[in-house]
């Protein structure tokens, strides 16, 4: 018979396991230590009242393309994603910008002779996309598509510049790909970095990068209506300090470092060490901003766009990339900026606008890169500060304060470099030595991303394994 599960922390991963174990009959409860569930899915008025602004994630392709978020009825709980005119603009100092469209025809057309190339990479992938997903957002492991799979692999094993010098001759594209793959937290030269500019490339034309209606809070609360649907409970304002009486099964939507903290001398000294082993990834400093209108962007397709890219050409962000991975920062940082109240008025009072952005950092850093954000962006909208009527400006260490799952600002759940891109966080993966403990954050595989995939797949694993009551 099922028993009891006790989920530690109330993110989108943690909320994801929490549903299956409730599925499957489990006496569920999600104890969230903030007043509010939503981890890194969370909104709020951080600048001035009647602006709503994500605290996290703001565009969410994966969440549209995550197999468990996909049998949820989360339309029926409340969520409605608008879809944006363009997913993706990408500006460059001609005053043009490159736009990734729905139609990948659309987005070739504009990259001159590397179009060719551009549907010769994209195409395969998108073609098999429905089932490949399944195989990309899960533990490595034997595929259930094979030979897409293969496919992809070979691809996305490679560096981004190695794969962009393969394919593509000209600056349009080549900065497009570059701008893709650096949502990796990788340079730009390193292996698997390609692999993130080919699953959100494939994902702005198989399923758009949406944003949801009202901000990111909405994803968290229509989990949260699944959940207790479902039987399982949320309690906030409950913070778990050890793993002692949660219950049968105890799945924890934290990294190796809360871990380490919360089974203290119960974890096996091996298994202590391995955690201590773990590696966090470059972190991010982040501005919100409440606007008096619109971003005056000198290419207007970027107004078609609820996220720009900001970094010009591939060696210049490539450049960037490398700058956190040394521990430095870079002055002409590569900029992710979302804009939704183009999209979503509701966010801001009428005719005035809100939107966000940050750069990658070394970890941990504890200096400003407001002045360097703000620089790009007027670099391709002059006469953005004169829009500002307010900001919230977030270094690591307050990335770190409102999510302590943000480690030194580390919005991924640690390093996807060397085998951490395979082994996250340790080859047990989702598993620990400790009776009924799972881990199930984005230290876990897939990784990092909202789509409740690591949750879905630790969930899975505990459901497999569970023998009977913890001792």
């Amino acid at each position: 018979m099922p028993g009891t599960a006790t989920i530690v922390g109330a993110g989108p991963n943690g909320l994801a396991a929490a549903i299956v174990l409730a599925n499957a009959g489990y006496a569920v409860e999600v104890r969230e230590a903030a007043s509010i569930a939503g981890g890194g899915v969370r909104s709020a008025e951080l600048t001035l009242p009647g602006f709503r602004h994500d605290l996290g994630s703001a565009v969410h392709p994966m969440a549209v393309t995550s197999p468990f978020f996909s049998s949820l009825p989360l339309e029926q709980a409340g969520l409605r994603w608008i879809w944006p005119s363009a997913e993706l603009a990408h500006p460059l100092d001609d005053g043009t910008a490159v736009t990734l469209e729905r139609d990948i025809g659309a987005t070739a057309c504009q990259l001159g002779p590397d179009a060719t190339a551009y549907r010769r990479l994209y195409g395969p992938l998108l073609a098999n996309w429905d089932g490949l997903r399944h195989d990309v957002l899960k533990a490595i492991g034997w595929p259930r598509h094979p030979v897409a799979m293969a496919r992809f692999g070979l691809l996305g094993l490679r560096s981004a510049r190695a794969l962009a010098d393969s394919y593509f001759k000209g600056t349009r594209a080549r900065a497009l790909f570059a701008g893709l793959a650096a949502h990796s937290f990788l340079p730009l030269e390193s292996p698997v970095s390609a692999a993130f500019g080919l699953v959100l490339g494939i994902t702005g034309h198989a399923v758009g990068w949406p944003i949801p209606q009202g901000g990111a809070q909405s994803i968290a609360d229509a989990l949260v209506v699944c959940l207790r649907k479902a039987g399982g409970t949320v309690t906030t304002d409950a913070p778990v300090r050890s793993l002692q009486g949660l219950g049968d099964l105890a799945l924890l939507d934290v990294t190796p470092r809360q871990l380490l903290t919360l089974g203290g001398g119960d974890i096996p000294a091996p298994f202590r060490r391995q955690l201590e082993r773990y590696r966090y990834g470059p972190g991010v400093f982040k501005v919100d901003w409440a606007l008096s209108q619109p971003i005056p962007w000198r290419a207007k397709d970027c107004l078609r766009a609820g996220t720009v890219h900001l970094g010009g050409t591939f060696d210049e962000i490539a450049a960037s990339e490398r700058a956190p991975a040394n521990g430095v920062m870079s002055n002409r940082p590569y900029v992710l900026l979302s804009q939704p109240t183009l999209f979503d008025p509701s966010r801001a009072p009428q005719g005035k606008h809100v939107a966000w952005a940050y750069c990658h950092v070394p970890n941990g850093w504890p200096g400003s890169a407001l002045e360097a954000i703000e620089d790009q962006v007027e670099r391709f909208a002059p006469g953005f500060r004169d829009c500002i009527l307010a900001r919230a400006v977030f270094n690591t260490e307050a990335m770190h304060a409102w999510n302590e799952n943000l480690v030194g600002g580390d919005i991924n759940g640690g390093s996807f470099s060397g085998l951490q891109f395979f082994l996250r966080p340790t080859w047990r993966q989702y598993g620990t030595p400790l009776p009924g403990v799972y881990l199930c954050s984005s230290s876990t595989p897939p990784g990092g991303g909202v789509h409740g995939m690591c949750g879905y797949w630790a969930a899975q694993r505990a459901l497999r394994r569970y023998k009977g009551p913890r001792a």
